[in-house]
């Protein structure tokens, strides 16, 4: 019943966040694609009138890894080269579980249902972005741009990760001093690579955020983009250096090459899902209608009928807190000590509540009942004002504000073939339901055109008791309040298998 309010946003930190991550949110463990360096940073506007499923395949997981951290694939820019999007065999699996997360590999040995599903995430991920690459969509200059930066961030990356992983924990490119940033510079060669890369970001920025249009970056933000870029650029030319020369060897050289595969295909499908899936699967008000129209038990004539009816009993006089726990559909009627509270709201400040509640709310002297039902999405309302007046709030701002009682007869549905989801109210449960139909039929021809072939016989690195220990005591660590002592032991549970949450697949 509350209003849904928008938060505020932090025009500062959302604008550097944006630029960092062109609007995405970065895996962890990698760097981001503009130099907060060690930063951890993350945007939660998504682009408007996306679908449910625009925005799965935006934050599709997938449990390998950029070198020793867990990363959740999430959309960030791959090369437009010619990497295959349509297969991935048992071999690459392997090598890209080489250095997992000791506990994500334990629940992929003992979860055959999550490593099923992480094949067919694969899959409609790469379907998705060979249909991309197949309209153009890695033909637009400014994704060229970003595409070919990936390709050098990503080998980046990783020589890092490689060269460094035996003298301690560091920020991404930690071990380049300024010395060395300073000396790319001076030659006066890399200005003009530089300014195309600092445009590209910014115009993807702006297209994934509408937010940013009218943001400029600062001369700090500048500055740090600077030396990412001049740190990435150093590490690149050094490992094509020791590629060419075989000191890398070939298992670092096709690790890398799967890796650009998959954060391509992330951005690939990321803007097909935005410019293209989204707007397939758009239902408009008339085809709502008509469903509702077509399936009578939807109507709320019968959940009408029985608020008329309590109604007219709390007008005549009765208790209305009773009826209330009688009768009332609102969770919040329900305290924390599992305690009724006679449908009341206390201190409510004005704005707080849905436009049609709170008028009809205010529209009352304390003590009375209102004549009518109010209709929310989420139902009829039966309301009682018990007081108006003005509440302070902790910083001595004086608001008004008021006390109200009501009883909720909901008329929110739950869509049947979804017995895992929530109850909506009609209308936004008829455009899921007719947004998710939709959805399907379009991804299900996307996967006919574009077949994938993901292997699931891979083999999964056996994990040590020991392993799983330092992982918990690490995360136990960073969980614990700054000064608290550490336990003296930490054991994992043998037996314990660990259910991850995954999305359920559209």
């Amino acid at each position: 019943m509350n209003n849904e309010e928008n938060g505020e946003i932090n025009n500062s930190e959302e604008f550097e966040t944006g630029i960092n991550e062109t609007a995405e949110t970065p895996a962890p463990e990698t760097v981001s694609t503009f130099g907060t360096e060690g930063k951890s940073a993350s945007v939660t506007s998504k682009p408007a009138g996306m679908s449910s499923m625009a925005k799965g395949l935006i934050v599709v997981a997938i449990v390998f890894l950029v070198g020793a951290g867990l990363v959740v694939w999430k959309a960030k820019f791959g090369h437009s080269g010619d990497a295959a999007l349509n297969k991935i065999t048992a071999e690459e699996m392997e090598i890209l579980l080489k250095d997992a997360n000791p506990m994500m590999l334990k629940r992929l040995a003992d979860d055959p249902e999550l490593r099923k599903q992480q094949a067919e995430n694969l899959q409609q991920l790469l379907a998705v972005a060979s249909q991309a690459r197949k309209e153009g969509f890695d033909q637009d200059p400014a994704v060229k741009v970003e595409l070919e930066n990936m390709r050098s961030e990503v080998l980046a990356v990783n020589y890092d990760q490689t060269i460094n992983k035996d003298k301690g924990p560091m920020p991404p490119f930690g071990f380049i001093g300024e010395d060395r940033v300073k000396e790319f510079w001076a030659s006066g060669s890399h200005e003009a690579e530089f300014q195309k890369f600092l445009d590209a970001k910014i115009k993807l920025m702006k297209e994934n955020n509408p937010s940013m249009q009218d943001r400029e970056p600062s001369e700090e933000e500048i500055q740090q983009a600077k030396d990412y870029f001049a740190k990435v650029r150093i590490y690149e030319e050094e490992a094509k250096q020791k590629l060419a020369s075989g000191e890398l060897g070939e298992d670092f050289q096709r690790k890398v090459a799967l890796q650009t595969k998959l954060q391509q295909a992330q951005l690939l499908a990321r803007m097909y899902a935005q410019k293209v899936l989204s707007k397939k699967a758009e239902v408009t008000d008339a085809e709502i209608d008509k469903y509702i129209a077509e399936h009578p038990e939807l109507s709320p004539e019968t959940k009408k009928k029985q608020a008329e009816e309590i109604l007219a009993r709390a007008k005549g006089g009765e208790d209305f807190a009773k009826l209330a726990d009688e009768f009332s559909q609102d969770p919040g009627n329900n305290g924390a000590d599992g305690k009724k509270n006679g449908g009341l709201y206390a201190n409510v400040t004005k704005g707080k509540m849905m436009p049609e509640f709170e008028a009809a709310a205010l529209a009352l002297e304390p003590g009375k009942v209102a004549d009518n039902l109010v209709e929310t999405p989420y139902g009829f309302h039966i309301i009682k004002l018990e007081r108006k007046g003005e509440t302070k709030d902790q910083n001595g701002q004086v608001s008004e504000s008021y006390d109200v009682r009501h009883i909720l007869i909901s008329t929110t549905v739950k869509d049947e073939e979804n017995p895992m989801g929530r109850e909506l109210p009609v209308r936004e449960m008829v455009r899921a339901k007719l947004e998710a139909e939709r959805e399907k039929k379009t991804l299900d021809d996307i996967l006919a055109n574009n077949p994938v072939e993901v292997a699931v016989d891979y083999k999964i690195p056996e994990v040590s008791e020991e392993d799983l220990k330092k992982i918990m005591e690490k995360q136990m660590q960073q969980q614990m309040p700054e000064g608290a002592a550490p336990p003296a032991e930490v054991q994992p549970k043998p037996d314990a298998k660990e259910k991850p949450k995954t999305e359920k697949k559209k």
